[in-house]
């Protein structure tokens, strides 16, 4: 079993446990109404750029046009997000190590799921971002915690994947998102375990 000798299990936020596709939406359509560009043909080179870290910004960069700001207030949960959480923090850690705006602690209290949450890294208040593995050693210091003892949850394989991989934690790549698009390269960038919803995660663990 994936948990043998488990104690955290660490989230990313974006496409993992948060849907942030009405974020998506609105921008693609903030973009092309408003600059006339055609929808298929701005979309179609947003999944061409999925190696990318932001593939609409890297599309609208193309275009020379700006990219709306983000909106949080369109994000929601995934459906199952809250129920994951709470079953597994009755039998372990459970951290986020997430690229994230000023606030998170405070979304996730909004969403009500962060009293399921030990420990919260987001890269706008360490001042470090993922894929840098400075934020995951942050995460496993603060938890005190051995990369062997972790597990990293995420939809990215160039910020979650790699990075998980290099330290030494175990990785489940969930295929959310715009990550969902890539493909693992090389043997370093696979996951230890792939999944295609957040419920996938019970047959892994035995909860």
């Amino acid at each position: 079993m994936l948990m043998n000798k488990i104690k955290w299990i660490f989230f990313d936020i974006g496409s993992t446990l948060v849907d942030e596709s009405a974020v998506y939406e609105n921008r693609i359509k903030e973009i092309t109404q408003g600059n006339n560009i055609d929808r298929n043909e701005f979309v179609a080179k947003v999944e061409r750029a999925q190696t990318s870290p932001k593939p609409i910004v890297s599309a609208a960069e193309d275009y020379g046009v700006k990219v709306p700001a983000w909106r949080h207030d369109l994000e929601v949960l995934y459906p199952d997000t809250k129920e994951l959480l709470q079953r597994l923090s009755q039998k372990y850690k459970i951290g986020i190590i997430a690229n994230q705006d000023f606030g998170t602690e405070q979304r996730l209290t909004d969403f009500n799921v962060y009293q399921y949450i030990n420990l919260v890294i987001a890269s706008a208040e360490e001042g470090v971002a993922k894929p840098d593995l400075r934020i995951f050693q942050i995460a496993l210091d603060r938890a005190n915690c051995k990369p062997e003892e972790a597990v990293m949850v995420g939809d990215r394989i160039d910020n979650d994947i790699i990075p998980a991989n290099k330290i030494g934690m175990k990785t489940v790549w969930i295929r959310q998102g715009f990550g969902a698009l890539s493909e693992p390269q090389m043997i370093d960038e696979a996951p230890g375990f792939i999944i295609d919803k957040l419920t996938d995660i019970y047959k892994l663990i035995g909860v």
